[in-house]
């Protein structure tokens, strides 16, 4: 079945390193982040040499402590003509932390990457899709950071993260406090009594291509865009191995190896561009609000 090849469907890393991933936080505490191997600078530029080769550009949520310590990875990205937004700053679970401790992260990282940019960050990624019905306060505190969109919502039941019977297609939502954000909810596939995650990362790696092809390309057909994640560390195949539990090292370390040559396949079959461009052509996300790093203009492969 042939897919709409005129939809624009977003691209989008979370700019993260692999000891910073909550399925390995068993292993790795927060403190100790900063002994770690260094790897997320070698494998951004790696993805971004894919990018440039595909002729794509993208949204990058990146972290704050990321930025702290990698602010010309930050302005590389943007000189590359992507989208910056921030991807909080210590990746912690949010329904974990306090509304405070959430505010003053939030303020932090948007902070640290418009200092780095000199341009407005107005798009935000939760750590690990970890906006749910336990935290939906988080979206209050995003919209009066400043903050006009969010893509932090997986409408899908998981054991860290969703949010079941929310919208499955890119909308504006009101919080709690009366205030509206665009959101583009990450991509599921319908099946018979159940929503499958379909956007990308782990699931990426675990299913077949054709099906991740297959289930993408549903949703073109249904003339909505979809969003695809990926994260560095996922072109890594040399990363530490770290001891964790069977479960959380199938999720993290499965098909590493053919990852980077299966994203370069995707995006020679689907089109792609940044967040805020699909937001501003569903008419959710009013023109004028996305920012380009280097004022660079949105490209499609």
């Amino acid at each position: 079945m042939a897919t709409n090849e005129m939809i624009e469907n977003a691209l989008t890393i979370d700019v993260e390193d692999y000891f910073q991933v909550a399925a390995l936080a068993e292993a790795v505490r927060y403190d100790d982040w900063s002994s770690m191997e260094y790897r997320v600078e070698a494998n951004t530029d790696r993805i971004l040499a894919v990018f440039d080769q595909a002729g794509v550009k993208a949204t990058f949520f990146t972290l704050g402590w990321v930025a702290e310590r990698s602010p010309e990875l930050v302005r590389r990205i943007a000189a590359h003509g992507h989208e910056v937004a921030s991807h909080g700053y210590s990746h912690q679970l949010i329904y974990n932390q306090t509304p405070d401790v959430f505010e003053e992260e939030t303020r932090r990282s948007k902070g640290i990457l418009e200092d780095i940019l000199g341009t407005p960050i107005t798009g935000y990624r939760a750590a690990s899709y970890s906006i749910t019905n336990r935290s939906r306060w988080a979206l209050d505190i995003l919209a009066e950071q400043g903050f006009t969109w969010d893509s932090s919502i997986f409408p899908v039941r998981h054991d860290r993260y969703g949010m079941p019977g929310t919208p499955r297609w890119p909308h504006r939502l009101k919080t709690d406090r009366g205030y509206e954000l665009a959101e583009f909810p990450l991509s599921t596939f319908k099946l018979p009594g159940y929503t499958l995650p379909i956007a990308g990362g782990g699931y990426f790696r675990l299913f077949p291509y054709w099906f991740s092809r297959f289930g993408l390309g549903s949703i073109n057909r249904q003339d909505r865009p979809f969003v695809f994640y990926l994260h560095p560390w996922e072109v890594d195949p040399g990363q530490p191995r770290l001891d964790v539990k069977w479960l959380s090292r199938f999720r993290h370390y499965n098909n590493l190896d053919i990852c980077e040559q299966r994203l370069s396949r995707l995006l020679a079959h689907f089109r792609f561009t940044t967040m805020s461009r699909v937001l501003k052509n569903e008419g959710i996300l009013a023109s004028g609000s996305d920012q380009l790093g280097s004022g660079s203009a949105v490209g499609v492969a």
